[in-house]
């Protein structure tokens, strides 16, 4: 049962990425200077605004107490797919670890950054990392989470990311 989630997980790996490949024989370029003042609407750096304040993303931590089924790797992998249509935002791939005698690691990979779960089942706890960029809302997750995981108790700490940038 999990090595098949683990497999429906990395489906299309053997797609080539869009990540860039070294080339140690060519010389380093230096690119054009960005264009001066770009409007505040003509930006495309899908940055978000959070209560007023530009960032990179929104960054939560998210701690799960008194939860149940953190064993279950395909429950997780359903749950994941949940919180990244409640946050409209665009799955790339899922990839879960399912440890033995148990617990789980895993991570969702998004277009707008990423939702990684670690699991400890004997102890009813799960820490989950939700961040963001864009328009896709990270909050959406929580409600998902408590209602699938059926946690007595959620902890969410939040940090806006690179607020300076």
């Amino acid at each position: 049962m999990s090595q098949n989630a683990l497999l429906r997980s990395v489906k299309g790996l053997g797609i080539p990425g869009t990540a860039r490949k070294e080339d140690r024989k060519t010389k380093l370029k230096v690119a054009a200077p960005a264009p001066a003042a770009i409007n505040e609407e003509e930006r495309n750096d899908h940055f978000a605004v959070r209560n007023g304040v530009r960032c990179a993303g929104v960054h939560l931590i998210v701690d799960l107490h008194g939860a149940q089924r953190l064993d279950d790797i395909d429950h997780i992998e359903a749950t994941l797919r949940r919180c990244v249509a409640a946050a409209r935002a665009t799955l790339l791939h899922i990839h879960l670890h399912h440890f033995q005698p148990s617990g789980v690691s895993g991570v969702a990979v998004l277009a707008e950054s990423h939702i990684s779960i670690h699991t400890w089942p004997e102890a009813g706890y799960a820490a989950l990392d939700v961040f963001m960029c864009g328009s896709a809302d990270p909050d959406a997750c929580i409600p998902v989470l408590r209602e699938a995981f059926s946690a007595k108790r959620v902890g969410v700490d939040e940090i806006l990311r690179g607020k300076d940038a």
